[in-house]
This record gives structure tokens, sequence and C-alpha cells, in this order.
């Protein structure tokens, strides 16, 4: 049984996440004159078989693995496979509501596409990983076929499989997530502070007040603060 105290943390998560990919779509006539930009603003002549690529985004990192030929296969939220087959589709660029749906039904799909669809502008770093991994990184084409074997379709979550997950297995053999390991540290740290019990009863207090007792406002009151509590307790 999964610890609930990991699940509100992938509840949180999903929400950041949402903020951290979603970009709106250009619109206009500069909307060509921007993929042109992007189309001529990196240099593959230094990615090789098998890096690591990494782009900022706004809250956290997005990974990859270069299959050489200007190609990047990532694991990115989708719900368009569980419904269908045809590449032709799936292959076009991931919108925001199909990241949304993905996010919430847990599906996501593992995809190729070029290192500016990849990046979307962003500066990429390349193996910047090698340096904190424990592991010594596999060669480079052990790497790529690892990606490779694993394009399509696949499950989605934020603390047990994403796109960290997916390139850290590739290139060390170990699936690991170090943004989502911290982030479940500070939320722990946040819950097994009592003065987030007090916090949270109070909240709740402060809301039967002035919305009334209700359930929709009782049972949070009572429910929230005896989980943190039970948190605080075990920690």
């Amino acid at each position: 049984m999964k610890n609930p105290m990991y699940e509100v943390a992938s509840l949180l998560l999903e929400k950041l996440l949402l903020l951290a990919n979603l970009k709106l779509c250009s619109v206009g006539p500069g909307a060509v004159e921007e993929e042109e930009k992007h189309a001529s603003y990196y240099d593959t002549t230094y990615f090789k078989r098998g890096d690591l690529l990494e782009v900022p985004r706004t809250l956290f990192f997005h990974f990859g693995i270069y299959l050489g030929d200007n190609r990047v296969a990532h694991l990115m939220p989708d719900i368009l496979p569980a419904f269908t087959d045809e590449q032709r589709q799936i292959q076009q660029v991931v919108t925001n509501k199909r990241l949304i749906l993905g996010v919430l039904a847990r599906m996501a799909s593992i995809r190729v596409d070029t290192v500016e669809d990849f990046a979307y502008g962003d500066s990429v770093l390349v193996n910047h990983m090698d340096e904190a991994f424990p592991n010594k990184a596999l060669c480079g084409e052990e790497v790529a076929r690892r990606a490779e074997k694993l394009v399509g379709a696949t499950a989605y979550s934020l603390l047990w499989n994403n796109c960290e997950h997916f390139v850290t297995y590739c290139r060390y053999g170990s699936a690991v997530s170090f943004q989502t390991d911290k982030f479940c540290e500070t939320v722990k740290m946040i819950i097994r502070d009592q003065r987030s019990v007090l916090a949270s009863a109070l909240l709740g207090l402060a809301s039967i007040v002035c919305l009334g007792l209700a359930p929709s406002t009782t049972l949070p009151t009572i429910i929230i603060p005896f989980f943190l509590w039970m948190g605080t307790m075990s920690g």
C-alpha cells in the first residue's frame, strides 16, 4: 500500500507539472518565423548518439535521449495513444489539452521529435547529470537502443514514471528522478512540522466561520489535520 503522503506529493506535482509544461500556441503571421528561428538555433553536430539532453521548463527540467540525425526520444504525458494507434496523429505536437488529459489519466508516450520540438527554444544541457549520478553512464549506442526499444505508449506517474525516470534508466541502468525525490523530501518536511497541523486546523475553522457548517468545510477541517498529525507521528 502506497504511503498517503506520497499520494499528496503526487497530486501537488501534477498541478506543478501543468504549469511547467503548458505553452501557449503561437498564432498569427509571426508563428512561422518563430519556428524558423528555433530550427536554426541548435547545432546538433555537438550531440552524440546516446547523449542525455536536458532543457529547463518553468519549474522543472525536461529530459530526452539523443538518437542521432536530429532526433530525440523523450517521455511526455499524452492521452491520444489511449484512443488511436495512428502514428501520424500521435506524432503531431502534443497540445495543452492532450497533455492535461494525459496527466489526469496517467497516460504518456515515449516519442521521437526533432531537437527543436523537444527543446522549444530553451537552452540544452548535454550529459549534465553524469556528474551527479552514482552509476557510470552506459555506452552511447546502448543508451540509444534502450530508448528506441521503449518508444510508444506507456503509463505515466509523476513519482514513479516520468521523463527523468526514462532517461536515467536508459543512460545509467536505474530509473531515478532527483527532481521528484527532492520535492517529496520538502513535502515530508512540511508535513512533519507540527505547525502545519495547527495551521491547517485554523484554516479549516476559518472556512467554517466564513462559509458555514457543511460537509465541504467540516470534513476537510477534520481529515486534513488528522493526516498531517499522523505524518508527524510517523516521522
